[in-house]
């Protein structure tokens, strides 16, 4: 492909690989250990890789601030669909993240714990009782393959396991996105109605936020 010319091969070799990982994983993190090495990469040849992904019908777009770099598609093809509540603990996520970022200095990581998630969840009052283990590890999973957070403990289930939480969310859940479930959970609220209440139809309205 012409827009590689004057590359090595090795470098060949390695433009496809992140390229793919950006087609799979959508987002590289400068602060990840695992993607830092291909979040400069892509800074180093970002011209040839926005030629490359505008050909597929994809937008790159690099936040140097956040040190965040992230894939997005316009039509919307190649949407990773969000569960009910894997879009309710992103959300989750997102806030904590903000809480904590509060009290941090610019550099520093934001790390919570499952407990913290657990607590804000009731906080919210979407049930009365905690997330099961089963869905919220599958949702941390998920994160993690996204590069939106690390886990830092093994066990998950333990209220004390930590959970480093990288910028990426910033990109992942914008402010507005923030304003629009929280709307539509006080409507659920408000109308005496839980999230596990609501029809097909309204929990796919939810969970589309963050698709």
């Amino acid at each position: 492909m012409d827009f590689l010319e004057g590359m090595l091969q090795k470098e060949k070799d390695n433009f496809s690989r992140v390229s793919n990982r950006l087609l799979s994983n959508c987002f590289l993190c400068r602060r990840s250990e695992t993607t830092k090495a291909d979040y400069y990469f892509v800074l180093k040849y970002r011209e040839k890789f926005s030629d490359c992904f505008k050909l597929l019908g994809y937008r790159l777009e690099i936040n140097e601030e956040y040190g965040v770099i992230q894939l997005t598609n316009p039509q919307d093809y190649n949407r990773y669909n969000l569960k009910l509540f894997e879009s309710v603990i992103l959300l989750i996520l997102r806030i904590l993240y903000d809480e904590k970022k509060r009290e941090l200095s610019v550099s520093d990581e934001v790390i919570i714990t499952v407990g913290d998630i657990h607590e804000k969840y009731l906080s919210l009052k979407i049930r009365d009782k905690m997330i099961d283990k089963t869905t919220l590890r599958n949702a941390i999973s998920t994160f993690r393959r996204f590069s939106l957070i690390e886990t830092l403990d093994k066990d998950v289930a333990n209220e004390e396991a930590r959970i480093l939480i990288y910028d990426a969310i910033l990109m992942a859940v914008r402010v507005e996105d923030i304003k629009k479930v929280c709307e539509k959970l006080e409507n659920y609220r408000k109308g005496g109605r839980s999230v596990e209440e609501t029809d097909e139809n309204e929990a796919d309205q939810l969970a589309s936020v963050y698709e």
